[in-house]
């Protein structure tokens, strides 16, 4: 059954405040025990709990917006784990948990990520397939009508994450916020500077444009002064908490929290409107974020 909506949208909500996003779900369940080489979406099935469990601790530290454990859930990277006959099953599940966890007040995101593979013209599979798999995802994500926008993230192609976001305006009218990531360099790994991917990510017809994942709090505000300067659309920023580094045979991400809310200040001067944290970042880090902008 679909959600009742006492709140206001999520477009006049975030064009009257900024809104606080969770920050790494991948980064607490590798924290909880959960081995790399599993698919960690196929947890909305197997383990609900633990993935409910990282919805409320970032609810707790203040989280206006919950994603979906839905990142890797298309087709193409389901199949890898032969979970493809699962897709319905596993991205329902996912907007399931994160609305059973969400207050009233907090708004869920169907999260989709990059298919995982090239996307023409830089590799084989071509745009009208990579729209098909991103609109069979989206329409498992619309199961149950609990969602309140979609979430675009981590594209490192600029054609691939257009093809998303076509696919997705050909099912609903939600918002969408789409998301590149970037190189210290501020443009897209394939190259396209910001002052173009932006202009192209709003003739597509998104409602938030950011950047998230691939650098650093101090690489990435380069990136939003500059998209600043290229839209006029709300801007999302999601970095990763530091560049990661190798320690004992293990990834970490060493910003601590008080040093990514500190950027969050200067990311909402630049206007951004919705903040929050990717690779590396935990509920500290975003009940930083949310102290932080509270306190202005």
């Amino acid at each position: 059954m679909a959600i009742a909506k006492t709140r206001r949208s999520f477009v006049d909500e975030i064009e009257s405040r900024v809104l606080v996003c969770d920050g790494g779900m991948g980064t607490m369940l590798y924290a909880g025990g959960v081995f790399v080489n599993r698919s960690f979406e196929e947890l909305n099935l197997s383990e609900p709990k633990i993935v409910e469990s990282v919805h409320r601790a970032y609810v707790e530290a203040g989280a206006d917006v919950l994603e979906t454990n839905t990142f890797a859930a298309n087709n193409v990277r389901l199949s890898g784990f032969g979970l493809g006959n699962r897709l319905d099953d596993i991205n329902r599940e996912g907007v399931r948990i994160a609305r059973a966890v969400a207050p009233s007040s907090v708004y869920v995101a169907g999260a989709l990520g990059p298919l995982g593979v090239p996307v023409a013209p830089h590799g084989r599979t071509t745009l009208a397939d990579a729209e098909r798999h991103f609109r069979e995802q989206g329409a498992a994500l619309l199961i149950g009508g609990d969602i309140d926008l979609f979430v675009l993230e981590t594209f490192r192609a600029v054609e691939e994450l257009l093809a998303a976001l076509r696919a997705l305006k050909s099912l609903a009218e939600l918002p969408i916020a789409a998301q590149m990531t970037i190189g210290a360099d501020g443009n897209s790994p394939d190259g396209i500077p910001p002052e173009v991917f932006a202009r192209q990510i709003e003739d597509a017809g998104a409602t938030v444009i950011g950047v998230n994942c691939g650098t650093g709090p101090a690489p990435m505000l380069e990136t939003v002064e500059r998209l600043r300067k290229a839209t006029s659309l709300p801007l999302a920023a999601q970095p990763n908490a530091g560049f990661p580094r190798q320690v004992e045979g293990r990834t970490m991400y060493l910003s601590s929290p008080d040093y990514l809310g500190s950027y969050a200040r200067r990311f909402v001067k630049c206007g951004v409107k919705l903040v929050g944290g990717c690779c590396g970042t935990t509920p500290d880090h975003i009940r930083e974020i949310h102290t932080m902008l509270r306190s202005t």
